[in-house]
């Protein structure tokens, strides 16, 4: 029995009702298809999930397929669909955050301005002392983003670590410096 003749028959069974046989279609073509998907898939969407999709929809729609034709088509066919489902998914997020974020960034700006308390030369005080307590490298990785204006890359260059990191390190130390500055106005408002 060749392996179209062995499809054939596991796509018959899973047809009368067999949903284990659905696995054997599954693992003969999970790598192909998964590899297909991933190869074309934009940034941001979820390759993984488009195969799990095209799966799920194969098996939905099993009783449509006609054992003795190309099964393999026949299943690229359906993950290209789902890919497309996906790049549509995708776009409309990205259309959405673009639309957001400036509104989102707007209001933020807008509120700190509205909210700037009296207590804002404590902060700055606070700020430069939570920087003496902070590490020559770390120092300098702030000083280059934040006084030097330099973008991420530059900084990443200079490091010889990627953008990510240096994102995420920038991160931390800000989380860092804010906690500093937050337990020192709890300090001064409980004396």
């Amino acid at each position: 029995m060749g392996k179209r003749t062995e499809l054939d028959e596991c796509v018959r069974r899973v047809q009368r009702g067999d949903v284990e046989a659905f696995e054997v279609i599954v693992r003969d073509h999970q790598a192909e298809i998964r590899g297909w998907i991933v190869s074309r898939c934009p940034p941001l969407g979820d390759a993984d999930e488009v195969a799990q999709r095209t799966f799920v929809e194969a098996f939905r729609r099993i009783g449509d397929y006609d054992p003795g034709t190309n099964l393999r088509a026949w299943l690229f066919t359906i993950a290209r669909y789902q890919l497309m489902a996906e790049c549509t998914r995708v776009e409309r997020l990205a259309d959405y955050h673009s639309r957001y974020v400036p509104y989102a960034l707007s209001r933020e700006l807008e509120r700190r301005v509205t909210d700037a308390t009296v207590d804002e030369p404590e902060r700055l005080t606070f700020l430069q002392e939570c920087l003496t307590g902070v590490e020559s490298k770390a120092r300098s990785l702030l000083d280059w983003r934040y006084r030097d204006e330099l973008p991420l890359a530059e900084i990443a260059a200079r490091t010889e670590r990627s953008v990510g990191a240096i994102k995420k390190h920038l991160f931390a130390l800000r989380q860092k410096l804010h906690d500093c500055i937050q337990r020192k106005l709890a300090e001064e408002a409980a004396s």
